[in-house]
């Protein structure tokens, strides 16, 4: 009676634990998602939850280095508690963990046994917060919308503020110096409006125009948060009616300038603030030692937008704000082709990332825009196919230590910008990875775009309130 008793208490707890056998079993991957297949992680990111489609039942044996085996499912999606990955995190850094999945399904009522995949847990640590903007499509509205900050080694996500909180007007350009989010700043749009910066804590709102007519728009931190560089903007959109592309955002004219954050004063280079040629999207060397933008020759807009194209130029910051005499070509349109955005420097200074495409200057919108690099002391392109679909991979932003990137990109669904990271070693990326969503049908289901991530060293304590306050 009693070894019955023990037969019947065993066979609970292999039902209970979902540790049911599949009947079937295949030499192909499963269709996971997201795609976790044969991915590098960090080795703090938040647990690798995933679904299949139309599944009634998937479940996920991980084997860890150790020999120790670990089982989860049981449900639509794999979900596995952040104690327990955290645990298998830290037995399998530096290695890889091997995944069966098995799926129940109308097809397959008996279940599914797919081939097995790794993943490669590195030694390397991401930064634990990354800040973002979730918007719908600009052209539909941004009546709901806001900034937000994601704990990557959770799901945890707070809103830094939401455009209920400003009159429904845009919220744009954050950005923070040094991952630092004491210092960070954003656009706020409509009534009440301005420039929010927050500098060593202390946070205010300013006005900040090169004249009556162009407000400063893209930025970038000077590392000893003392600077910020601008261009100023004046920004137009248009609708293709044919076209694989839904719409365009243009300049009709954009200039250069430096702000002194201290005293509040606008310092002007008369050679990047003519109508010959227009610059946007600045960006600082880690070393605050010079500064990178974009240049293009002014032409008739919107009809030779397909004559619009951005070269990328550097030229050395001086103290007090100034920029040098000698202007450096470090990638040429006119030579090397397309319209080159957003240089992002790596911690090291040794390579520079930007976004790729025929031509323009919001490259989000295009189809055919890449990510591409450049060893900046040989001046050799660094192979970034991986990184890239034939959909959109755009704006990227480097972790404080220089091993991951993170991107936006449309591959998903062709419609909606998601986050993916990709880790870099110092000769090559691997596949890239969409960020964990506790449950991960939730982010095919969302109407809104991520838009410029931002990694940061920590939460921004300031309160959400006060931020709130300034546009009463």
């Amino acid at each position: 009676m009693r070894h019955i008793s023990l037969l019947l208490l065993l066979s609970l707890c292999v039902v209970s634990c979902g540790n049911k056998e599949a009947r079937q079993q295949t030499e192909e991957l499963p269709d996971i998602f997201p795609n976790y297949i044969n991915v590098t992680v960090p080795c703090n990111i938040a647990p690798l939850n995933f679904m299949i489609k139309n599944a009634h039942e998937i479940m996920a044996e991980i084997e860890l280095p150790t020999g120790e085996h670990k089982v989860f499912g049981s449900g639509k999606y794999v979900d596995i508690p952040l104690k327990e990955w955290q645990d298998i995190l830290r037995l399998s850094r530096g290695k890889d963990i091997e995944i069966i999945v098995s799926q129940w399904d109308d097809k397959h009522p008996e279940g599914i046994k797919y081939k097995p995949f790794t993943i490669h847990i590195s030694e390397d640590e991401i930064d634990p917060w990354v800040a973002y903007r979730l918007i719908p499509p600009g052209y539909e509205n941004f009546k709901d919308m806001g900034i937000y900050e994601r704990q990557l080694t959770s799901f945890e996500q707070e809103p830094i503020i939401v455009n209920k909180q400003n009159n429904k007007g845009c919220l744009n350009c954050h950005s923070f110096a040094n991952y630092n989010p004491e210092n960070f700043m954003f656009h706020a749009r409509g009534k009440n409006g301005g420039t929010v910066i927050c500098h060593n804590g202390k946070i205010e709102k300013r006005e900040i125009k090169k004249d009556m007519i162009m407000s400063a728009t893209y930025n970038y931190w000077h590392p000893s948060s003392d600077y910020i560089a601008f261009t100023a903007n004046i920004t137009r959109q248009s609708f293709y009616g044919h076209s694989r592309d839904k719409i365009e955002v243009y300049d009709m004219s954009s200039d250069l300038f430096i702000y002194d954050v201290n005293n509040g004063k606008i310092i002007i280079d008369e050679r990047f603030n003519d109508s010959i040629n227009w610059e946007t999207f600045p960006s600082f060397t880690p070393d605050g030692k010079t500064l990178y933008f974009c240049t293009a020759k002014a032409v008739r807009m919107p009809m030779e937008f397909a004559k619009l194209r951005y070269s990328i130029v550097r030229t050395s910051f001086n103290a007090g704000g100034t920029l040098g005499e000698t202007i450096d070509t470090v990638y040429s349109a006119s030579a090397q082709g397309g319209s080159a955005l957003t240089p992002r420097i790596s911690p090291d200074g040794k390579y520079m990332m930007f976004a790729l495409a025929d031509c323009g200057a919001f490259h989000i919108h295009h189809k055919e825009a890449d990510l591409k690099m450049v060893n900046l002391e040989t001046g050799e392109m660094i192979p970034t196919d991986v990184l890239n679909t034939d959909d959109v991979e755009s704006y990227h932003s480097w972790s404080s230590n220089g091993k991951w990137v993170i991107f936006s990109s449309k591959r998903v669904d062709t419609r909606y910008t998601r986050l993916f990271v990709t880790h870099w070693d110092g000769k090559a990326f691997t596949k890239p990875f969409m960020i964990p969503a506790k449950n991960p049908e939730n982010d095919i289901r969302l109407l809104y775009s991520y838009n410029i991530p931002e990694f940061i060293k920590q939460p921004v304590e300031i309160s959400k309130d006060k931020i709130a306050d300034l546009f009463q």
